[in-house]
């Protein structure tokens, strides 16, 4: 009997052991985020074996998260949501650490931007970088999130073309990594890669050069990550592009397209689609040209359809969760935000069914014949236009009821002129109630304040923006004067080529072709 009871004792032992010297998670958690780099699926199915087995709540959300962002970097952003949502159902919340409290916000975050709502990601992480305990945290998973947190705040700096900002704050991130793991290594190559994008923004070309070189050749020589050679090069071919060595630009996009061109990378796809087309169209080569615009329109048209979809699905999911989320309004002030955030957000995107697209107003005669002496005064940045359906009616406000207060129309006024800097009303999904979502403004409030200070629509506004754009960049981009009207209508976001050539004489008084001859005659006069 004492014999057996030793055997016993020495089996449970080695048990023990074999249970000790199991991989510890981080390494596992660290070796999934790599394989995110590598081949999104591969992480995906290697995360899930790894959540299957593992019970820890902690563990689960990390797991989530990488799943998540493995979803959003194959352009699948309705399951990136859903498997980041899932968190929702671990129910005693306060029990999580601090730590899983902030990886949580700064998960939020990464969704909001996912789904092009910018200003709602950084106002969540800009709270959260307030918080002083955040920043005095010293365990290292905290780090590479605040490192990531920085991240993605010059991601949003970067949107709105404040690249000074974006790039002090990717120094910042720099500062909270180091060489211990892959991810830390990862994020440092990805900040290089920004930054270098940010100094072509700033015209330092030769220094931009320097960095994306570097960068290239140290993951050549060490590293098997395709998705980061693609973005590296990507990033390189605009390098070259500003330089007009277009095809040393199709050079460094082939190459980066190689890597990843059987993965599903598609929103890296679309982008490397997007500039091959535009270096055809430079070389004049229509064939090429249409071949690789074609996939970028194809892959373009469904990365759309599923960022809609991922908008849809988090309106869903924050009115299912509005009685819990209710329950933590004592929470601390940055759980507090998240709640106030996600109810604020399904009000906002509630009310996309009670709107009526606005009819453009044709402009006065005077005011067409005067564009020439109004681009002489101002160089605004690029601006497009919105196709107007005919069904389409100018959203009236009710000027006896419900009138916006003095306070809230400078507020949003001061927002507008925020994202006239930028251009994000290039895209041809942007509406009023995507801009309003953006901006976290009531859509009726906007309309209202479109139309009584900028006298106009918001079509008719969105218009003006983006032939004054296209007229900018004919005067001051000589390549654009090479161009066929067609493609110019198709990048100023028109529909079709007749209807480009109405707004455009409607705005500047003249027809696009008239309007190049003038600029024509003007440099060589």
């Amino acid at each position: 009997m004492k014999k057996n009871i030793q055997i016993l004792l020495v089996f449970l032992f080695s048990v023990f052991l074999k249970a000790q010297s199991g991989p510890d998670f981080s390494i596992l958690a660290d070796k999934a985020f790599q394989k995110l780099y590598q081949n999104p699926d591969d992480c995906i199915n290697y995360s899930l074996s790894i959540l299957n087995s593992d019970q820890n709540i902690e563990h689960n959300i990390v797991l989530r998260n990488i799943i998540s962002q493995a979803y959003a970097m194959k352009g699948d952003y309705v399951q990136s949501v859903n498997i980041a949502s899932q968190q929702e159902e671990f129910k005693e919340k306060e029990s999580l650490s601090y730590f899983m409290q902030a990886f949580g916000d700064y998960n939020l975050a990464d969704q909001y931007q996912n789904l092009d709502l910018y200003n709602q990601s950084q106002k969540i992480i800009s709270d959260l970088l307030s918080e002083k305990k955040l920043l005095k945290y010293n365990d290292k998973r905290m780090r590479i999130t605040i490192a990531k947190l920085y991240q993605l705040q010059a991601l949003n700096f970067g949107i709105s073309r404040n690249q000074i900002l974006a790039l002090e704050n990717l120094n910042k991130s720099d500062q909270y990594l180091d060489n211990q793991n892959e991810e830390n290594k990862i994020i440092s190559i990805e900040n290089k890669i920004f930054r270098s994008s940010y100094l072509m923004q700033q015209n330092k070309l030769e220094e931009a050069k320097q960095i994306i070189s570097k960068v290239i050749l140290s993951i050549e020589n060490h590293n098997n990550n395709p998705f980061l050679l693609a973005l590296a090069h990507e990033n390189f071919s605009r390098y070259y592009f500003l330089k007009s060595d277009y095809n040393s630009s199709i050079d460094q996009l082939e190459k980066g397209l190689s890597k990843i061109e059987n993965l599903p990378f598609n929103p890296l796809k679309c982008k490397i689609y997007a500039s091959l087309s535009k270096n055809y169209f430079a070389l004049h080569n229509d064939e090429k040209y249409h071949q690789y615009n074609k996939l970028y329109a194809d892959f373009r048209a469904k990365i759309d359809v599923n960022t809609k979809e991922g908008i849809r699905y988090i309106v869903k999911l924050v009115e299912n969760s509005q009685n819990k989320t209710l329950e933590f309004q004592n929470q601390n002030q940055t759980r507090r935000f998240w709640i106030l955030t996600f109810v604020f957000s399904f009000i906002i995107l509630s009310l996309f069914i009670y709107f009526l697209a606005l009819k453009n107003k044709n402009k006065d005669l005077k005011k067409q014949f005067e564009f020439f002496e109004k681009q002489k005064k101002k160089e605004k940045t690029i601006q497009t236009y919105v196709d107007v359906p005919k069904e389409e009616e100018i959203l009236t406000v009710n000027k006896d009821s419900n009138k916006i207060s003095k306070e809230k129309e400078v507020e949003i006024l001061q927002k507008l002129d925020e994202w006239e800097e930028s251009d994000q009303y290039l895209s041809k999904n942007m509406s009023l109630s995507m801009l309003s979502a953006q901006m976290g403004v009531n859509t009726k409030y906007l309309s209202e304040v479109i139309n009584n200070n900028k006298r106009k629509n918001f079509n008719g506004y969105i218009n003006e923006l983006r032939i004054n754009h296209i007229a900018h960049l004919l005067k001051t981009e000589p390549t654009y004067l090479n161009y066929k009207v067609s493609y110019l209508a198709e990048y100023s976001g028109f529909s079709s080529h007749s209807a480009f050539t109405t707004i455009f004489k409607s705005v500047t008084g003249m027809s696009p072709n008239a309007y190049i001859q003038e600029i024509c005659k003007s440099r060589t006069s």
